[in-house]
């Protein structure tokens, strides 16, 4: 069992508490759907050198709306590489670490529902820091949809800080891009990272952005699971995975950082759509 303080504790039992709360609402929809899908929940623990080094849970669901959902929560902790300490904020002096986090990455199984990202961290190494975001990814892009959900975002930060939103969602523009296409992942979202040294206040924020998360993704769904759609959609949506795949492996600090630090392999690669194609 990994030791942890107050602030670590604090973050770790939020994360977990988002975590049930939006798998029950992602079942939910499922229910709506006529659909009898559940999350399982796999446990894992991560071993070091040095002993026990934490671990997670890796929530998954196949449904009828959720074709591939993944909702992970993880807690780890231990020392980086050097190599990888020289390139982690506050770790290339002591290259001991504390991580609790939750990921997901939900695959749509209707084109016109949009595909999504959220993660919420807090790390420690000798500093301290929160970071996170989320990202709507459309193969068949609304409008409307975006729009919505850029403004539930831009409510979230603009709670906090005037400046967030124009920052991050620029940062997520800048970050979910594939250069060797020139095209964008998505239709961005929120990016931040490096949030330290006010550590209520950062946490205060993160707690808005998974709420608001929450809030509107459920809604977008619901607005478009009943839409028909044809083959040629459906190929759409097969070839815009293909991309999200060539983000994630190729681009993902998340994706690395799991590798890196001996995370679950299953865990690290739900983010991958269970279908894609590359013409």
């Amino acid at each position: 069992m990994l030791a942890l303080d107050d602030q670590q504790q604090a973050a770790r039992d939020w994360f977990e508490d988002l975590r049930t709360r939006i798998c029950a609402a992602f079942e939910t929809i499922e229910r709506e759907a006529g659909s009898d899908a559940s999350f399982t929940y796999t446990p894992w623990d991560r071993d070091t050198e040095d002993g026990p080094g934490g671990g997670g849970v890796r929530g998954q669901m196949n449904g009828a709306i959720f074709e591939k959902v993944g909702v992970n929560v993880s807690t780890v902790g231990g020392r980086f590489s050097p190599e990888f300490a020289a390139t982690i904020p506050g770790a290339d002096q002591d290259p001991s670490f504390f991580a609790t986090g939750l990921s997901l990455v939900a695959h749509m199984a209707n084109p016109h529902v949009p595909a999504v990202h959220m993660n919420t961290r807090f790390i420690t190494t000798t500093k301290r820091w929160f970071g996170g975001g989320a990202d709507l990814n459309p193969a068949i892009p609304y409008k409307e949809d975006t729009d919505a959900f850029h403004a539930r975002l831009r409510a979230a930060c603009a709670a906090h800080d005037p400046t967030f939103y124009p920052r991050f969602s620029k940062w997520a523009e800048e970050y979910f891009y594939l250069p060797h296409r020139e095209l964008s992942r998505g239709v961005g979202g929120i990016f931040y990272d490096h949030l330290e040294g006010h550590f209520d206040a950062h946490f205060a924020f993160t707690r808005d952005v998974g709420e608001a998360f929450l809030d509107i993704f459920p809604t977008i769904v619901r607005n478009r699971m009943a839409t028909p759609f044809t083959a040629e959609e459906m190929e759409r949506l097969l070839e815009f995975r293909g991309r999200y795949v060539e983000f994630n492996l190729l681009y993902d600090r998340g994706t690395l950082f799991g590798l890196k630090t001996g995370g679950n392999i299953d865990a690290i690669l739900m983010s991958l759509p269970p279908l894609a194609r590359w013409k």
